[in-house]
């Protein structure tokens, strides 16, 4: 705390040209003394620290220090603080709100919107996201193991594991570590934990390789399809795969072909289109889909309304 706060300090005196002692002992919220303390700690540290009374008077860094204020442009530092924000989004403390006043200390262009780029990580999940990233964050820095129930397609189970990366990737979170389970490193997504708790076990640290997040390792593809879409939907396909992911068709309608991996997610994915796309190939998926519609129907047909009612 005490270093963190001389730090502090020292960051203080370098963007400001002078400032009081009683400032500083509202900024970190300590008395005079202490800051006084600190300014003697900091000068026997060989930082070269004036102090003139009266008014007008207060703390500086003399003049010849202040040839290098930072070692960062203005430039750096907004993509640093951009960065620090973006981590905010998601932190349920102010550990990264303290370090970004540390950092703009005296250049508030930053803080009151001259920023260019701004970066929320936050997502629909936040409340329960932001405790998880906590939790993980401080099992990493323990070296304790991670307890946790993981739901996944092939069911519920319960993990224990030793993680080392805390990793935002398509738009989501996942934890990098040691599956004691499965004995080898694996990735779990955060939204699919559940009951997630630090374990007394302290665990020695493993060479750890870092995981191959390449498209190509993750969706390796597998299922070659081709999909009529109506035009309408010209905006998802462009915002999803890109420009080049389909051929407009005489009639106007759109022929996407792509490779896609996971059956279950790819069956998801064509229904949100409701009837504005046509699978054409494979045959395999397209016989699943007719029988998905066939299904549908019979749950939403008018005369089974009252077959059945959510219980409270």
């Amino acid at each position: 705390m005490k270093i963190d706060r001389q730090m502090g300090i020292l960051s203080i005196l370098l963007q400001k040209d002078i400032v009081t002692a009683p400032y500083l002992a509202e900024h970190f919220e300590v008395s005079r003394r202490t800051i006084n303390r600190d300014i003697e700690d900091l000068c026997r540290a060989g930082i070269p620290i004036a102090t003139r009374q009266g008014m007008n008077g207060g703390i500086s860094i003399m003049d010849n220090y202040k040839m290098d204020r930072t070692l960062l442009t203005e430039a750096e530092l907004q993509d640093v603080l951009a960065g620090l924000r973006s981590l905010e989004s998601v932190n349920e403390t102010n550990r990264y709100g303290k370090l970004m006043e540390k950092l703009s200390a005296g250049s508030s262009d930053f803080m009151v919107g001259n920023q260019s780029v701004l970066i929320d990580l936050s997502s629909w999940y936040k409340d329960s996201l932001a405790p998880k990233i906590e939790l993980i964050r401080r099992s990493i820095d323990e070296c304790r193991e991670l307890s946790f129930t993981y739901y996944s397609p092939q069911g519920k189970s319960i993990r224990c594991m030793e993680p080392y990366y805390l990793i935002f990737r398509w738009s989501s979170w996942y934890v990098w570590g040691w599956c004691k389970e499965r004995e080898d490193f694996r990735l779990f997504k955060l939204n699919r934990m559940e009951d997630a708790r630090l374990m007394g076990q302290v665990f020695e640290k493993r060479q750890t390789p870092l995981p191959d997040l390449s498209n190509e390792r993750i969706f390796p593809g597998g299922i070659q399809v081709k999909i009529l879409f109506e035009p309408e939907c010209e905006w998802r396909l462009i915002e999803e795969f890109g420009r080049g992911s389909f051929r407009k068709q005489p009639d106007g309608k759109l022929c996407f072909e792509a490779d896609y991996t996971d059956m279950g997610n790819l069956l998801s994915w064509l229904l949100t289109f409701g009837d504005k796309a046509e699978l054409l190939e494979p045959p395999k998926v397209r016989a699943q889909i007719s029988a998905i519609a066939s299904n549908i129907q019979k749950k939403y047909d008018m005369q089974g309304t009252d077959k059945h009612d959510c219980k409270e």
